[in-house]
């Protein structure tokens, strides 16, 4: 992956644990958390994150052939 791959990926994870960061605290303190608690749970929602799923798909042989 060349330094423009590797920019758009640290972008992609960047997005994703700041998603899964806002959901995992509106849910805690819909819930009733204190800010705290609501802040454990979205730490805890970054820590949960697939990061595989933001990896781009690998090139099948059919790829290099273009």
């Amino acid at each position: 992956m060349g330094d423009e791959g590797d920019l758009v990926l640290a972008e992609r994870v960047r997005s994703a644990c700041v998603e899964a960061a806002r959901l995992g605290y509106e849910d805690a303190a819909m819930s009733g958390l204190c800010g705290e608690g609501a802040l454990e749970a979205a730490i805890g929602a970054i820590e949960k994150l697939d990061l595989r799923e933001l990896l781009p798909a690998p090139h099948t042989a059919q790829d290099k052939e273009c």
